[in-house]
């Protein structure tokens, strides 16, 4: 079983620089005590005939050929605008109005 000392504790601390006090050294060993213990518990439970997964549920993406239809023509799709103009939609300006 994995174990972390308060020596590394303190160690890791001074890496990171953290002010860590005496009391805190010993709440974080035991605390990163059971972290690694948990994460050693994962590894043995994990076998050769099991996938390493990235998500609970497998998904897939759905994917559909790429297929060149008849749409509507030009004049077809203006002919439907309230304004067009030079074969395009013409919209009012909703930006930075001239006069």
């Amino acid at each position: 079983m994995p174990s972390i000392s308060r020596d590394e504790v303190a160690h890791l601390a001074k890496l990171a620089r953290l002010a860590v006090t005496d009391d805190e050294l010993d709440l974080f060993a035991g605390q990163l005590d059971v972290i690694l213990q948990s994460v050693s518990a994962v590894g043995d439970i994990a076998t050769a005939d099991i996938p390493p997964t990235s998500h609970a549920v497998p998904l897939t993406n759905v994917f559909r050929e790429d297929v060149v239809r008849p749409s509507l023509g030009q004049a077809k799709t203006l002919a439907g605008a309230p304004s067009a103009e030079d074969g395009r939609f013409r919209v009012p300006r909703i930006l930075g109005e001239e006069a």
